[in-house]
């Protein structure tokens, strides 16, 4: 929905989600190119969701490197953070002033390694203007670059590959936990499930254990093949695509296992992989899934839902909240998200009039909210506006959650996830019918007869 002006708008700016996907990484660190502020505010950001320090070194562009160039700037800046942090990898994102003024990142970091004696160091430059698109793309558009570095053809392995969106570490957890229930030896890029949220140790580590090693995505081309949750996103943009293209390993890109349907097929498809039935642990969680979900039908079939945040999660999510019988009224993102309308209408029922939103901001989030009556919301925090002036209850998933405790521990994928997401939808729902009961039913045999 295009605009004029934005209010309070439904995303975030690319190179946000780059240094997500870096995080993803083992030993890596993140040099942002501009000025101070941008690389303040997505610490900040960041800090506040995963309620971890979060380290990101700027180049620290000033007046002076922006008339005559950011050269000197960022060669000085990297060499002072890789002699502070003896990082594996170091990733450099571009920021909107550093793209405005023409920077080539790729020049200037070929130089460094040059200047240094550091050929064959994997410095990974990527552009990530701010204005250029959304969080949500940054984050695959990094990942997709990281591959393109470091991948290399070797020999054929057993190994699976594991590409995932801007998921929380407890679902990076939880993916990885159904991954050795079926005995299956992967590589998950990219893995901040520890990076960004890592158990308490002392000495303080400038960079926490855990993420994905270099060395392993290096050998990403050997897999016997590599699954995908990104089914919102051109492929053009994806590391799996890439690595089908360039080295010929088979992708199969699915849907984000959120929810009981998008949850079976991830585990068929493993299943087919492996030759192994799906284990009985995840069967009976299954069960215990759907008798809740009976449960719960006579609250959760009364909610009418505004979904919003990035494609790829409000796509799960829209499923997720129809297959309880909530149904989602609007469906939104702040990213230009092309694909996400055509894939929704495959599932929605053709009569259920649901509003799909891309580009949106939250002044047009609440419009159709209000209009269709939602009573229940699901999103990240930027969308407590609607409880502010509307008084539709959110229920806070996905990124960023700034404004609660547990950002990181959110857990939606799988059937575990899935019940955890029920019983947040229901008792939410639950919550606002009883708090308004008594009135209601004042209103309905009384209030009219005085």
């Amino acid at each position: 929905m295009a605009k004029n002006t934005s209010e309070n708008p439904c995303k975030m700016c690319m190179p946000m989600g780059g240094i997500l996907a870096f995080k993803g990484v083992a030993n890596a660190m993140v040099m942002l190119h501009g000025a101070q502020g941008c690389a303040t505010y997505m610490r900040r950001h960041i800090a506040e969701h995963f309620n971890e320090p979060v380290d990101v070194a700027s180049s620290s562009l000033n007046e002076k490197g922006t008339v005559f160039g950011g050269d000197e700037n960022l060669k000085s800046g990297i060499e002072n953070m890789m002699r502070l942090y003896r990082p594996e990898m170091v990733g450099v994102l571009t920021t909107c002033l550093a793209e405005t003024i023409g920077e080539d990142i790729d020049r200037i970091t070929s130089e460094f390694l040059i200047e240094k004696n550091l050929d064959g160091f994997p410095l990974v430059p990527v552009p990530t203007p701010g204005y250029g698109d959304s969080h949500f793309i940054g984050f695959f558009y990094t990942t997709r670059k990281i591959v393109e570095k470091l991948a290399i053809k070797t020999s054929p392995t057993k190994k699976i590959n594991l590409i995932i969106p801007n998921i929380s570490p407890a679902d990076i957890r939880e993916i990885k936990r159904i991954m050795n229930l079926f005995a299956l030896d992967y590589t998950l890029l990219p893995d901040f499930s520890d990076t960004l949220d890592a158990p308490f140790s002392r000495p303080f580590k400038k960079i926490p254990g855990g993420g994905t090693p270099v060395d392993q995505i290096a050998a990403m081309p050997g897999a016997r093949a590599t699954i995908q949750f990104g089914v919102t996103v051109e492929e053009g943009l994806t590391a799996g695509a890439y690595l089908r293209d360039k080295f010929g390993v088979p992708l199969y890109n699915v849907p984000t296992p959120v929810g009981i349907e998008c949850t079976d097929q991830f585990l068929q498809l493993l299943s087919e992989i492996s030759d192994v039935p799906v284990p009985q642990q995840l069967q009976q969680e299954r069960g215990r899934l759907v008798d809740a979900m009976v449960d719960a039908h006579k609250i959760t079939y009364q909610g009418r839902a505004a979904v919003f945040g990035e494609p790829e999660n409000v796509y799960v999510l829209a499923r997720a909240c129809h297959e309880m019988g909530t149904t989602p009224v609007v469906v939104a993102t702040g990213s230009k998200a092309n694909k996400l309308k055509e894939l929704l209408q495959l599932y929605l029922p053709a009569d259920t009039d649901t509003a799909i939103l891309t580009g949106a901001d939250f002044s047009t989030i609440q419009e159709f909210a209000l209009e269709k009556e939602a009573n229940i919301a699901l999103g990240n925090s930027d969308g407590k506006v609607l409880t502010e002036k509307s008084s539709i209850p959110l229920i806070r998933v996905g990124f960023p959650v700034h404004d609660r405790k547990g950002g990181q521990r959110i857990l939606t994928v799988g059937y575990a996830g899935a019940l955890n997401l029920l019983d947040l939808v229901t008792n939410t729902l639950l919550e606002q019918k009883l708090s308004r009961y008594r009135q209601s039913m004042y209103d309905s045999f009384y209030r009219q007869n005085t």
